[in-house]
């Protein structure tokens, strides 16, 4: 398969808005209301395909708790979504819905979060399954703690499914994540149309 067409097939499965209102109305007690936005950058801050995500609680849409920047990549027949951090992600919130607000960005002042890059492979046409890149590298602090991030995302036209954990590095024991098992969240826009052969590999 074409590289660059795999690359955009990948690229228009992730681009969109996911909610996972059907799972929180069913077991309200166990699963607060989310939404998810996976939203193409514009080409020049990474000189290549690269996405914006935040996730936040549908009461507080303007205050996300999960930011993040993200350049594509592949090697071999992986997809690579690496993780980037940046100053004052406050200036940033919104973004998601409002695309104006990426202007924003600076990219001198992005920090590849090392160790915590998404690695996914095709399972089938438009179906895709990711983990976090081997080792226990990605470390989160929680609660005065350091932990390791284990990171598991099913994705495909329709859903996405994921569930995030936290490990003590030197027991492996749980230290936090979902006690009530994976989050299921349904695609409820696309952004697949922003996906194009100028985004993958811009000449200008």
């Amino acid at each position: 398969m074409n590289k660059n067409f795999a690359l955009a097939e990948f690229a228009k499965t992730l681009a969109g808005v996911y909610d996972n209102i059907e799972q929180s109305q069913k077991e309200p007690k166990d699963f607060a209301r989310i939404n998810i936005f996976f939203r193409p950058l514009p080409w020049h801050i990474f000189k290549g395909p690269g996405f914006y995500s935040e996730q936040c609680y549908d009461y507080a849409p303007w205050d996300p708790y999960r930011q993040g920047i993200h350049r594509l990549t592949t090697h071999e027949d992986t997809f690579v979504v690496e993780n980037y951090g940046f100053t004052n992600p406050r200036r940033l919130a919104g973004a998601g819905r409002d695309p104006q607000i990426m202007n924003a960005i600076d990219s001198t002042n992005l920090t590849e979060r090392c160790g915590c890059a998404m690695h996914f492979h095709r399972k089938e046409k438009g179906h895709y399954v990711g983990k976090v890149e081997p080792g226990k590298n990605c470390l989160v602090p929680r609660d005065g703690k350091l932990t390791y991030l284990v990171s598991e995302v099913e994705v495909d036209q329709e859903n996405w499914i994921s569930r995030d954990r936290g490990f003590d590095p030197n027991t492996d024991e749980q230290i936090w994540g979902s006690e009530h098992g994976l989050l299921r969240f349904k695609r409820i826009k696309s952004f697949s149309e922003e996906i194009n052969e100028e985004w993958l590999d811009s000449k200008t």
